[in-house]
């Protein structure tokens, strides 16, 4: 029941209402029970292929509480890159601690350097500050990339009281909390760290998908509506879309999958030849001789073998990627101009919109349960946690199990296949 009279009737009482996850809930991580080792997306777990069955943590409200709600001071940090729905699951956060009656809620502007930079001061956040932030894209708090050490951040976190650490971020961020967690169980302090997956590219292990993804391939939409426009109206027109996707493909795929107006969708997980009796060029000419036209939508980890090397690393120790929408680009004109064919090539990179813009309302629901979610996991006592979707049914991943390697295409997939079907491509290699 809500602890302030600003909530008129309050909630039903408990006798009256049976909300509560039983801590022993689980939900199956796979749902399908493959009938033969060679059914598509079938794996064998061992030699003799017995099914393994996994289980993981049911989400939601747990009807006894390990903090009390006068004594957490909350803090939510967001980490990496921008990405749809930042603002709507700092917001949720936000309401649903106010709920449980906790009054000192903070944000650590600008990732986890706004631990130790002395001029970055915390933000107070309340109901009344929040109220409106997920109506526009960004972060109320700010990103960043890389920060201080491990025990700098929790030193900084045992000065200030901090007792619960909401982390919104990707692959990355996620392995930071971790860390922390674990330097905050040596230190035998007392602290929830609660991780939100968030990551345009979809790229995190064992979840269905994560927020702000959907939008993501809903804005990518315009940019191959544009290409394909703009290829269709000019004499011999090829559009050339880059979408994101550093080390896995699902946002071209999907993207191209959604519009139907595209020829050719390279992602990072697919290797491919620009050259050659079989590469893309070839393929680009075909498509001019019979449909007079081609749009072409690559993954910006894709083909990284055909730009040169970078060799550098951003604040994240990310590398920095060789721009393949460019190259690609450069080299069609080339090939078409040396084959005496007339080709108008048309770039179009929509990177910066794509991650700027608000969530849309399937990805505004995701953020909103995430956020609670993540608050309730965070008061029934777990750490070293992360929310998102399994099979539908909201859940908990231990961090550790969804760090060790980003989630990526599986060119075996059916999806994967039915992006071919979609768009009629070969194999280019």
């Amino acid at each position: 029941t809500p602890v302030t009279e600003d909530f008129a009737e309050g909630y039903p009482s408990d006798e009256e209402w049976h909300g509560y996850i039983n801590n022993n809930d689980r939900v199956l991580l796979k749902v399908i029970h493959y009938s033969s080792p060679t059914s598509a997306g079938a794996e064998c777990i061992d030699p003799n292929c017995t099914w393994v069955e996994q289980w993981v943590h049911r989400a939601g409200p747990r009807e006894k509480i390990y903090f009390k709600p006068e004594e957490v001071k909350a803090a939510i940090v967001t980490c990496g890159g921008l990405c749809p729905g930042l603002n709507d699951v700092i917001r949720q956060i936000v309401i649903t601690l106010e709920i449980y009656g906790v009054k000192n809620i903070v944000g650590i502007p600008f990732g986890y350097r706004g631990f130790s930079d002395k001029g970055l001061a915390e933000m107070p956040l309340s109901r009344k500050v929040v109220q409106n932030i997920h109506l526009s894209g960004g972060s109320l708090l700010g990103v960043s990339r890389g920060g201080p050490s491990v025990s700098d951040i929790v030193s900084s976190m045992e000065e200030r009281g901090i007792n619960m650490l909401f982390v919104l971020g990707g692959n990355g961020t996620h392995a930071g909390a971790n860390a922390i967690h674990d330097e905050c169980h040596k230190r035998k302090l007392k602290v929830a760290v609660v991780g939100v997956p968030k990551t345009i590219d979809n790229d995190i292990l064992l979840m269905d998908k994560t927020f702000g993804f959907d939008t993501a391939v809903e804005e990518a939409q315009r940019a191959i509506n544009s290409a394909y426009i703009e290829a269709h109206s000019a004499y011999h027109g090829i559009g050339v879309v880059k979408l994101m996707g550093r080390s896995s493909g699902f946002i071209a795929m999907q993207s191209s999958l959604a519009s139907g107006q595209v020829d050719i969708c390279l992602i990072p997980e697919v290797p491919f030849n620009l050259h050659g009796p079989h590469g893309v060029l070839r393929h680009l000419k075909y498509l001019i001789e019979t449909k007079g036209s081609a749009v072409v939508c690559v993954a910006e980890g894709a083909g990284q073998n055909l730009v040169e090397k970078t060799n550098a690393t951003d604040a994240s120790g990310n590398i920095v990627l060789g721009d393949i929408g460019v190259r690609i680009q450069q080299e069609t004109k080339k090939y078409f101009k040396e084959i005496g064919i007339p080709a108008d090539v048309k770039y179009i990179d929509p990177t910066y919109m794509i991650r700027a813009c608000r969530a849309n309302a399937s990805d505004g629901i995701l953020c909103t349960v995430l956020g609670q979610n993540a608050v309730h996991g965070a008061f029934a006592g777990y750490s070293d946690i992360t929310v998102g979707i399994c099979n539908t049914h909201y859940v908990y991943f231990p961090i550790p199990e969804v760090i060790s390697h980003p989630r990526e295409v599986d060119p075996n997939s059916r999806m994967w296949h039915r992006c071919l079907t979609s768009t009629g491509q070969p194999d280019f290699i």
